[in-house]
C-alpha cells in the first residue's frame, strides 16, 4: 500500500544524508605512522588527499620500511575516514543498512 507519510519520511532522509555526504567531502582526518615520519590526510568520502614524509625517512636502504609506513598510515586514515562517516551518516538511516552507506 502506499503511504505518503512514509514517502515524506524517505524524502527527508534521503535530503538528509545528502547534506551529510557533502559534509564529508569537506570533513579532514590525518593519520601517522613510524612516530610521525608519515601523515596521510583524507577527507570523510575516504579520498587520500595528501601523503607527507619526513626527510628523515628517506634511506635508500629502507625503501620497504617507508613503503610499510606510508601503507600502515593510508590504512590508519581510511579507517577514520570510515568512522568517521559511520558517525554521520549511521544516525540518519535509524540502524537500517543500506548498501553503499
Amino acid at each position: 500500500m502506499f503511504n505518503p507519510k512514509m514517502l515524506k519520511q524517505v524524502q527527508q532522509m534521503q535530503k538528509q544524508m545528502m547534506a551529510a555526504q557533502e559534509e564529508l567531502a569537506h570533513e579532514i582526518v590525518e593519520a601517522s605512522a613510524g612516530g610521525g615520519m608519515v601523515t596521510v590526510k583524507a577527507n570523510g568520502k575516504q579520498e587520500v588527499l595528501e601523503i607527507k614524509i619526513d626527510k628523515e625517512a628517506v634511506d635508500p636502504s629502507e625503501v620497504e620500511m617507508l613503503e610499510d609506513m606510508v601503507l600502515a598510515a593510508v590504512r590508519e586514515a581510511l579507517s577514520k575516514s570510515s568512522e568517521l562517516a559511520q558517525q554521520k551518516l549511521g544516525g540518519l538511516t535509524g540502524g537500517l543498512n543500506i548498501p553503499g552507506m
